[in-house]
């Protein structure tokens, strides 16, 4: 394992030059044991490049990153191994080497990435939580970028829907970026997982996240950006996953949003197919609800006994989704007085959650 780590902590040896090392060679292994003159014949190895693999100098660093992964149950997965995410290797610029905390199965037949500006708004947040109660019956796995806005309100809704949600990190496992998040990230470790190209001790630098987008397009079915400005990392995204032909969708909104700017581009430059709800994608992906989960989603949601049969009406009524005073009201016989009274009682047990515009959603 210590050679395959070295292999990329080579000073000045990226992804393209350690597969063409490895093409020609056959393993790490053969690599460190080639004269100078063997290694030189590869294509885009040098002089000075030679120089650096024979000086061993990466293997020093590759002793203190295998220090810390025995003790923090840290994963290495080299892109010939059986669990390295099968649709990123299928990616020209994959990563050789990945590292990787939690439990989640990369290889899980459904994986759809999230992805969407860091000044997310309440519609763009409901969005996040629309999506991941719909889906999951769907036996899907959720990526993200772990940034401020709606990467971490995808992850964030996906443990609440009991979703495995996966978090794309800019910078090495020993730390979380941003560290407010540092709690989602522990329970996204329990059922999930954080995954990162980068060493240990690696810095959250700026030129990282562009790199770590190509991650998560790359490890999923289809992007889906649910708000987005003109310009940001959510947009690189979605350009990414159309150069792997992979699936794009977006989100639209106003006209005059500048937070779904970018998502009213994509749609309209034909870069990402219109969604509006959760109901739209899984038409688009041909995807039918597993048995596996429909048996989980029977036993999901378990009511207190002691409710009056309006309360539990209301709840039956937000179990598909947020809504507002008036839409309860058109699917409940019932008057607006009386609802607002039952829905402060449902409140105050800690059953629902009140959300801006008079709208509620199940806790």
């Amino acid at each position: 394992m210590i050679k395959k780590i070295a292999l990329t902590l080579i000073k000045n040896v990226g992804h393209v030059t350690a597969k063409a090392l490895l093409s020609h060679f056959g393993s790490p292994e053969r690599i460190f044991e080639a004269s100078r003159e063997e290694l030189m014949e590869v294509p885009g190895v040098g002089m000075l490049t030679a120089r650096e693999i024979l000086s061993k100098a990466s293997f020093r660093i590759a002793e203190q990153q295998m220090a810390f992964i025995g003790r923090n149950g840290v994963r290495v997965l080299f892109y010939t191994d059986d669990d390295y995410p099968k649709r990123l290797r299928n990616c020209d610029d994959a990563p050789v080497l990945l590292y990787y905390k939690g439990n989640a199965n990369l290889n899980r037949p459904r994986m759809i990435s999230v992805v969407g500006t860091r000044n997310a708004t309440e519609y763009g947040r409901q969005i996040c939580r629309e999506l991941a109660v719909a889906l999951a019956p769907y036996d899907v796995t959720i990526v993200s970028g772990m940034a401020y806005g709606i990467d971490i309100a995808a992850h964030q809704e996906s443990l609440n829907a009991n979703v495995p949600t996966i978090g794309v990190l800019a910078h090495g496992l020993d730390r979380i970026y941003p560290s407010g998040h540092f709690g989602v990230a522990q329970k996204m470790i329990a059922d999930g997982g954080l995954i990162t190209e980068f060493p240990l001790f690696t810095s959250p630098e700026k030129e990282n996240f562009p790199k770590r987008n190509r991650i998560i397009a790359g490890m999923t079915d289809a992007t889906i950006v649910v708000e987005a400005a003109a310009k940001g990392g959510a947009l690189i995204t979605a350009d990414i996953a159309n150069s792997y032909a992979r699936d794009v969708y977006a989100f639209p909104g106003r006209t005059t949003d500048r937070s779904s700017s970018g998502c009213n581009f994509l749609i309209k430059t034909n870069q990402a197919g219109l969604i509006s709800c959760a109901e739209d994608l899984i038409h688009n992906l041909g995807w039918q609800p597993t048995r596996s989960v429909e048996k989980a989603k029977a036993t999901q949601v378990q009511l207190p006994l002691d409710l009056l049969p309006e309360e539990q009406s209301l709840m039956g009524c937000l179990a598909k989704g947020p809504l507002d005073i008036d839409q309860i009201a058109l699917k409940i016989a019932l008057p607006q007085s009386k609802i607002v009274l039952h829905l402060l009682n449902l409140e105050m047990n800690g059953l629902i959650t009140a959300l801006p515009g008079k709208s509620y959603r199940i806790s």
